[in-house]
Order: structure tokens, then C-alpha cells, then sequence
């Protein structure tokens, strides 16, 4: 049996329709601040010999970089579906938090190298410079983190957020490296700091490359259970049972939705998809459904399976 489209229940509640506007602008803002102080960061840790400075500074850097992917990405993401494209650009997003993971993980195993070969080969550390610098390093990220987590966490603003906070975490580690240097003379403490940092930078970033690959390979969002939103559909009045369910991610918070949903009586369908479409909406968030009805042919329905996890009615709702 086949069916036309016009058989299909589907609804699109407007999942991209994200805070793009204010998201790219923060963006921006903390671009051109993160540029700037990096390269003051950089004059710093040349002067002072601080791998702690240089390490941060080159993480503010690489944040210069990692904003601006993701400032574009937030521009992309807002134009409209085309015939090429028919879901829209909103998984730019993603594939920014992607580079901006790679990204961070080409800085850490730059620091992480330089930092060993520090700790055989000490050198001098100019405590007070180390300490001025990253005092004003430290206030500059508190401010940046502030203004990026507020508004909508998209994957690309929390992209950008972990380099962000790296670079808060690193001007802490210079602070610390400087005011022990100052005090005792233990430069070891200079590389040991920054392999600290790296390890907890390391920790965040592996999370969200994970994540954007999940996303990318259409993984079912971790807050949904596809057994569980199978069977709730299988339980709406007038289901028999629901097959080839899939679930995923369009962009950051917009899960998508499909299945064929086997019935005794197509008449039923305009009420049995207004059900599961109000059940999706308000029990799982799922607002972009398509939901195909299919006529049931033989008892068991196993003609519709071809393989693929059913979700029949429980023996208590057999008498619907």
C-alpha cells in the first residue's frame, strides 16, 4: 500500500526561529574585544616569558577565530529554507561548534608540548608583569563569559563559550604563576599551571565535539528516549501500533520527528493526528512532525516492520 503526501500528518511549529539577531551581535562585540586583548596578552607573555600568558594569549587567539566561525554561522543560520537547502542553513551552527572543538584541540597540544619542554628547560618569569596582565585578562573573560551565556545556548554560542572560558581558566593560571613566581622564584609552576588548564579545556572540549557529531550523524537527542516516545505514540485512541520512528536534531533545541502509524479505519486519522501531534508537543517538546498513516492488513502488522523496532498497542488498550 502506498500513500501520497497528502496522507502524511505533518507540522513545523517554527523551530527556526532562534535569537540569531542578538546571538550575533554579542558575538562580534566579544570578537573584536577578545582580538584586541589577546594581542596585548601576546606583547605580555613575550616580554615576561610566560608560557601561562602565551598559552592564554594564543587561546584568545584561536577565540578570535572560533567567534568568528561562529558569528557567521549565526548569520547563516538565520536565511530561509531554498530549494536547495529545504531545512534552511540552522545546522551551521553545528558544524561551527565542530571546527571550533578541532580548533581548540590543535591549542591544547600546542600548549601541552611547549609546556613539557618548559619544565626540562626552565626559564626566567617576570612575576609582576605576568600578574597585572592577567589580573586585566581575567575581568576582560569574566565579562565576555557574561555576555555569552546570556540569551539563547545554541551549540554555536556554547562553542564559542568553551574557548571563552579556557581563556578565563588560563588568565587564573597566569595570575597564579605570576603571584607564585613573584613570591617564591618556582618557575616550574609556570608549565604545571598551563597543563592544568589544558587538561580542564580538554574535558569541555571533547563534550562538545561529541555532541556536534551527534548531531551531524542525526543522533536522537540524549533528552529523549525513542522507546518511551514510541510507546506513548502507540497508546494515542485509535493506534494500533508506530514503526520506522526516527528522531533528530535539526539545530541546537530543535528536535525532529517521523513514523507510520498503522490504523483498522483511515477515518480516524484527522483526530488520531491531532492527538499524537498535542501528545509530541506536550510531553516531548517535538515540535516538526511528519507522521504517515498506513492501513493494517494483517493481524501482528509485521508486514510494516521490515526489520525495524514496532511499538504495538499494550494488551490493556486492545479494546480500542
Amino acid at each position: 500500500m502506498s500513500h501520497s503526501h497528502a496522507d502524511s500528518g505533518h507540522v513545523h511549529e517554527g523551530p527556526h526561529r532562534h535569537a540569531h539577531s542578538g546571538g550575533h551581535r554579542r558575538l562580534l562585540w566579544v570578537l573584536v574585544l577578545t582580538f584586541v586583548f589577546a594581542g596585548i596578552e601576546a606583547l605580555g607573555g613575550l616580554w615576561s616569558h610566560s608560557l601561562a600568558l602565551l598559552g592564554d594569549s594564543g587561546h584568545m587567539f584561536s577565540d578570535s577565530i572560533a567567534l568568528g566561525i561562529a558569528a557567521f554561522a549565526s548569520w547563516v543560520g538565520k536565511r530561509p529554507p531554498s530549494a536547495r537547502h529545504s531545512y534552511g542553513l540552522a545546522r551551521a551552527e553545528v558544524v561551527s561548534a565542530l571546527l571550533n572543538g578541532l580548533l581548540m584541540l590543535a591549542v591544547v597540544s600546542a600548549i601541552v608540548v611547549e609546556a613539557i619542554r618548559r619544565l626540562r628547560g626552565p626559564m626566567p618569569v617576570a612575576g609582576v608583569p605576568v600578574m597585572v596582565i592577567a589580573g586585566a585578562g581575567l575581568v576582560f573573560n569574566l565579562v565576555a563569559a557574561v555576555v555569552l551565556s546570556r540569551g539563547e545556548q545554541t551549540i554555536s554560542m556554547r562553542g564559542a563559550l568553551v574557548h571563552v572560558m579556557g581563556d578565563l581558566l588560563g588568565s587564573v593560571a597566569a595570575l597564579l604563576s605570576g603571584t607564585v613566581v613573584y613570591f617564591t622564584g618556582w618557575t616550574p609552576i609556570d608549565p604545571l599551571l598551563s597543563l592544568l588548564i589544558c587538561a580542564l579545556i580538554l574535558y569541555s572540549t571533547v563534550r562538545l565535539l561529541r555532541e556536534a557529531l551527534h548531531v551531524l550523524m542525526e543522533g536522537v537527542p540524549p533528552e529523549l528516549d525513542l522507546n518511551q516516545v514510541g510507546e506513548a505514540l502507540a497508546q494515542v485512541q485509535g493506534v494500533l501500533s508506530v514503526h520506522d520512528l526516527h528522531i533528530w536534531t535539526l539545530s541546537s533545541g530543535v528536535p525532529a520527528l517521523s513514523a507510520h502509524v498503522v490504523m483498522e479505519n483511515l477515518a480516524q486519522w484527522p483526530k488520531v493526528l491531532a492527538g499524537m501531534q498535542h501528545l509530541l508537543r506536550r510531553r516531548f517538546r517535538i515540535g516538526h512532525v511528519t507522521l504517515q498513516p498506513e492501513l493494517a492488513t494483517a493481524p501482528g502488522h509485521a508486514v510494516f516492520a521490515r526489520g525495524a523496532k514496532v511499538y504495538p498497542l499494550k494488551p490493556e488498550n486492545s479494546g480500542r
